[in-house]
């Protein structure tokens, strides 16, 4: 395996070139990536870099100097368009065609997007900063959408001096992901630090006035934020033969074909720690399935499975939030120690017999990571939450 070809040049990809050269690979290795930037981190764009805190130098993931070390052939600002799994080659937008023996897919996401024009979405650098510039006291920001990447927005732009209204079509925001009760009580801090939150509403379209709710009601704002989720970006695998569905479908070894790898938001991949098919939209997966499927393409005798317990964080209000695992449909969830009133917390979440996950707010991290090993471990529910625990700090709040 002479040529590798890792296409994404973001978190993901940074890492599996990383782990190649680590692991001993000294061929050609191309990392293509659609931006114009040294792969950066994104988690901050929403926080540091929209609220002034940081300046667009403090992003890139590696210096220039430790980039050119890895004696890269880089490939920026260029989008991959096609792959021919058959010949083995990558086609990109400038015409050229690049041949591979491996490749590593790592194209990340996209943000969906709303009929009409002139609202803000937020993925990439540029994106925040276009946003950033148009915050401030006085100005009147909608955000469509309260989970955690809409919910840090509004956040920030309070903290800015902007008027707020925070639009939801769920009638509780997050209660998808982390549960009725958690979700209530982490947007009670969007309305007690003044944002007009409106729960339970559609919208049909945006404009340069506002959004058009379904009911024909137009909020009116200076910017528009669309936050209402994200596409994997496979449209260029399209004829490659590869099975696409909600992301590139790998198996247990980030396999998606013979000698090609999915790794970061754009695969999705069977974790048999869990034993369902998931794609992790974060920054710590993306970095860990970059390292595995590189391994993995690099040593196809000795492959490994991608099991990891998945974790996030998001800062809101000074609320330092963080969950590991996996807690989508979950059955049950029990605050195991804290309040919830008091948005102190950490929250266990149960599907089938066995704990898959727990989530924490303003605790220690020792305290979440404590849950962490109780997911890896497999365990159940009646040994990690026994019956015995006093009400006060096992209240179920499924």
């Amino acid at each position: 395996m002479r040529r590798i070809v890792v296409v994404g040049a973001s978190a993901a990809g940074l890492s599996a070139v990383e782990t190649l050269r680590r692991e001993g690979y000294d061929g050609t290795l191309t990392l293509v990536g659609e931006e114009p930037h040294a792969p950066y981190d994104r988690p901050p764009l929403s926080k540091q870099i929209l609220s002034g805190e940081w300046s667009a130098k403090q992003l890139p993931l590696r210096p220039y100097d430790v980039l050119d070390g890895l004696g890269l052939d880089l490939r920026l600002g260029v989008a991959a368009t096609g792959l021919d799994t058959a010949d083995r080659t990558v086609r990109l937008a400038d015409g050229s065609r690049m041949a591979y023996d491996g490749l590593i897919v790592a194209t990340g996401v996209r943000p969906r997007r709303l009929p009409g024009e002139g609202a803000h979405v937020l993925r990439t650098l540029d994106d925040a900063l276009a946003l950033r510039d148009r915050l401030g006291p006085g100005r009147r920001l909608v955000v469509v959408g309260a989970g955690f990447l809409g919910a840090e927005a509004a956040a920030v732009a309070r903290k800015l001096g902007a008027t707020v209204t925070l639009i939801e079509p769920a009638p509780v925001p997050l209660a998808q992901a982390v549960g009725h009760a958690v979700g209530q009580v982490l947007s009670q801090a969007h309305v007690e630090h003044g944002v007009d939150l409106r729960t339970g509403v559609s919208v049909e379209a945006v404009n340069e006035d506002g959004v058009l709710l379904d009911g024909g009601e137009l909020v009116e704002a200076d910017e528009i934020l669309v936050a209402v989720g994200s596409l994997p970006n496979t449209d260029w695998l399209a004829d490659s033969g590869l099975t696409v569905g909600d992301g590139l479908v790998c198996d247990e070894y980030c396999a998606a074909a013979q000698d090609v790898y999915g790794a970061g938001d754009v695969a999705r991949w069977h974790n048999p720690l869990f034993g369902v098919s998931m794609r992790i939209e974060h920054r710590t997966n993306a970095a860990e399935q970059g390292m595995a499927a590189a391994r993995n393409l690099l040593h196809p005798d000795a492959r490994k499975p991608f099991a990891p317990v998945p974790y996030f964080w998001s800062d809101q209000y000074g609320m330092k939030i963080q969950a590991y695992g996996y807690l989508r449909g979950h059955d049950e969830v029990a605050v195991v120690d804290g309040d919830l009133a008091e948005r102190r917390f950490v929250a266990a979440y149960r599907t089938g017999d066995r704990v898959t996950g727990a989530l924490a707010v303003g605790m220690p991290p020792k305290a979440i990571r404590l849950w962490r090993q109780t997911v890896a471990a497999r365990a159940t529910w009646h040994e990690a939450v026994p019956t015995r625990t006093s009400a006060a700090t096992a209240t179920e709040v499924a």
